[in-house]
């Protein structure tokens, strides 16, 4: 990628040339000099001049954002020649929720396996926001989770939806909430458990209005990237864990109960995330054929 540009892309998301120059292993006196450059090559201002640091102008903003997607197009063209050049091209790189993966992932990951027996298969398990990073980075092509509301348009994704799900509340053996049906206020009165939490890295993928919202630690008691470890916890406390009802046969093997809920549950959608440019790949499209396929013969039809 250009080195005006880099070095621009550094100092925006550092806010501080000083910064930026000790990232990228120069000065900064030579990191001002490209900075000037690069306004004078542009003929517009592309930074608010602080105290301690720098700001983006509206150019500035317009340059950060597009250059966000020539960084990741750079990035995944190098990382595509370099699958090309391991022999990898039939090789699977995909993401999914734990749900997705118990539910039908894990059978078309054992079907593509078999057919294509010396192919490299990697598989990232977590949460959307991490896979979303994971996407976004060129270390998977797709993965299948739940829409994420307020993403920013900026990160070029796009959304395939699969189906809709309700949600399920889940409690230790012996719970006070099991006495009778409850709900969700009264369910959402005890201590919460995610396997879902959030990081502050991720912030950067929605839009503005939406990240205080999205990004509040203190509505979780407890908080793991492993689901195993949440469940371990709520089977331990007075906790409630909020998990799609799709699971409920799973959670329950597991040594949990469901709540039952005296009213409608929230809805949310599910389904395939891939990156805008990505979508006319062929071997991309044939990928997400065969997830709707595997998720249509396991999921509610979406409505």
């Amino acid at each position: 990628m250009d080195k005006l540009l880099t070095q621009f892309m550094a100092v925006a998301e550092a806010g501080n040339i000083s910064s930026a120059a000790t990232a990228l292993l120069t000065t900064q006196p030579t990191v001002s000099f490209n900075m000037r450059k690069l306004e004078e090559n542009l003929g517009m201002k592309l930074f608010v001049r602080k105290q301690h640091g720098v700001e983006l102008t509206e150019y500035g903003e317009t340059l950060y954002q597009n250059g966000q997607l020539i960084r990741r197009l750079y990035d995944n063209t190098l990382a595509a020649l370099a699958r090309q050049q391991s022999r990898t091209e039939e090789g699977l790189r995909i993401g999914s929720g734990y749900s997705w993966w118990t539910l039908f992932i894990r059978d078309l990951v054992d079907t593509y396996s078999k057919a294509h027996p010396e192919a490299h298969i990697h598989v990232t398990l977590g949460n959307q926001l991490r896979c979303m990073d994971q996407l976004l980075s060129g270390d998977i092509s797709l993965f299948v989770g739940h829409e994420i509301a307020g993403l920013s348009h900026s990160t070029g994704a796009r959304f395939v939806p699969l189906t809709k799900v309700g949600q399920g509340y889940f409690v230790r053996d012996g719970h006070p909430l099991l006495e009778r049906p409850r709900s969700v206020a009264e369910i959402e009165a005890y201590p919460a458990v995610t396997s879902a939490p959030p990081e502050m890295r991720h912030q950067r993928f929605f839009e503005a209005w939406s990240r205080t919202a999205s990004f509040d630690p203190g509505k979780y008691v407890f908080a793991s990237n492993s689901l195993a470890a949440c469940l371990d916890y709520v089977e331990r406390s007075d906790a409630v864990i909020n998990h799609t009802a799709l699971m409920a046969d799973e959670i329950i093997r597991r040594g949990l109960r469901s709540v039952t809920v005296n009213e409608p549950t929230r809805q949310d959608t599910i389904g395939i995330y891939l990156l805008e440019e990505r979508s006319s790949d062929d071997k991309v499209a044939k990928l997400v054929e065969a997830i709707q396929q595997a998720a249509a013969a396991v999921l509610p039809p979406l409505a």
